[in-house]
């Protein structure tokens, strides 16, 4: 088993669990192909984050990419950061803008 996390990525959950939820399961080799046509920013997030837990399985001395499965991709809420845009009359309307945390665990096919 091998995790890897990518911290304070500037994506809303939402559209990061949209994609996570079509990889989920799935061999590392065709989620990466899968989430290659996908033309979201949040795919190229979830995409390096995959590779990233596939090769720290690789250097922890498990199996190759091609037998490594994704077991569990989770997208959590992070810090909101504080923005703020102009509005009428010179003044200013504040918005918080998402973050996420994503964590992805690859393991073996036969190890659950």
């Amino acid at each position: 088993m091998a995790v890897a996390k990518s911290q304070t990525v500037g994506i809303s959950t939402i559209n990061l669990r949209r994609v996570a939820n079509l990889v989920r399961g799935k061999p590392v080799k065709k989620a990466v192909d899968t989430l290659q046509a996908v033309p979201s920013p949040a795919a190229v997030a979830v995409r390096k984050t995959i590779q990233s837990a596939a090769a720290n399985a690789t250097n922890n001395d498990l199996k190759e990419a091609g037998a490594l499965k994704v077991q569990s991709i989770i997208a959590n809420e992070g810090p909101e950061v504080r923005r703020f845009r102009a509005k009428a009359r010179g003044r200013a309307g504040a918005f918080n803008r998402a973050t996420s945390h994503i964590t992805v665990v690859v393991d073996e096919d036969g190890g659950e």
